[in-house]
């Protein structure tokens, strides 16, 4: 197997994004910790799927991956190059190996535009092919992802939630990358539309070697989508590992919980332990010292409030808890 194919699309090491944040004149600023230290790693072909609350640091980790912050602190490699200490015509020229996919298909296209010209501006600015040749490629991606010929000369307004997340998705893939982070791609769709897109973005990566970075709330939505789920709770990844083995004995409480709460779900490890998450998730400015979960956790001992569990090796794959067996 050559080098090419062993090198990850992604390599992340202990992965921090902390931002200043103003308590007004002559005063330090507080640090709050959006990303607190993550590890992964995706592979050609495969989805990783980055699941939890809102708050958790997911969407962070999406921009950093996406080239759209750069990380405080922490390991971030691209297709083996260093993305944290690379120069700015080599940031550039990695945003071309990674595209984004966002949550909102009705606010992610110009309405403005007609959908050949979205389609045609990432070869417009970041390709010498001419107008033509622009055209023909645009052409080709609409029916890639199973738009008609028509379309191209339509506006975003014309068509429905469905559609317009196809022409994103479209739209990402103008450039080739290796790697698409899919922000919430779904979750602004019926769910009858979700699966429709679930099985497009499998079908692509089936037939381009696609890796994606799939951000979601909805265990329900990464069961159909991910080989290996990272779960995060404020900022901190707390079950990390392959998908059969976390959906059949979830070790965290957190997992458990959120398994337990996802409707559909049935014959796994969460239908035995019906853990319910209660209060409020805490604020990143005060992370709760010990364990970041332990405010909420059902399971908390006195060893969770005062040692923060690392990551560990249990059952095939990683989880920081103190308590897990």
């Amino acid at each position: 197997m050559s080098a090419a194919v062993d090198t990850p699309v992604v390599l992340a090491k202990d992965l921090r994004q902390v931002y200043p944040i103003s308590r007004g004149l002559f005063r330090q600023a507080d640090q709050l910790q959006a990303v607190g230290g993550v590890s992964f790693t995706v592979r050609p072909g495969q989805t990783l799927a980055v699941v939890g609350e809102s708050g958790c640091g997911k969407s962070t980790l999406a921009r950093m991956v996406a080239l759209i912050e750069k990380p405080t602190a922490g390991e971030l490699q691209l297709g083996g190059v260093d993305v944290v200490h690379a120069t700015q015509s080599a940031r550039l020229a990695l945003r071309r190996d990674v595209q984004m996919v966002f949550q909102n298909p009705y606010g992610s296209l110009n309405p403005r535009k007609k959908i050949g010209a979205i389609l045609e501006a990432p070869l417009e600015i970041n390709t010498a092919l001419t107008k033509p040749e622009r055209a023909e490629q645009a052409r080709a991606m609409l029916a890639l992802v199973g738009l008609r010929p028509e379309h191209y000369e339509r506006y975003p307004h014309m068509f429905s939630g469905g559609q317009r997340q196809r022409i994103a998705i479209a739209r990402a893939l103008m450039l080739k990358p290796k790697l698409i982070v899919a922000d919430e791609p779904v979750s602004a769709l019926d769910v009858s539309i979700q699966a429709q897109v679930l099985n497009l973005l499998a079908d692509l990566q089936r037939e381009l070697g696609l890796a994606y970075l799939f951000i979601s709330h909805d265990l329900g939505v990464v069961r159909h989508i991910a080989h290996e789920v990272l779960v995060m709770y404020l900022g901190h990844a707390v079950e990390q590992g392959e998908k059969t083995a976390l959906f059949a004995r979830p070790l965290h409480p957190y997992t458990q919980a959120l398994l337990a709460c996802t409707p559909g779900i049935v014959g796994t490890g969460a239908s035995k332990k019906r853990i319910m998450l209660s209060g409020e998730l805490p604020s990143p400015l005060h992370p709760p010292s010990g364990c970041v979960f332990s405010t909420r956790c059902p399971q908390v001992t006195e060893r969770c409030r005062v040692e923060r569990p690392l990551l560990r090796e249990l059952d095939g794959r990683q989880v920081a808890c103190h308590e897990a067996k």
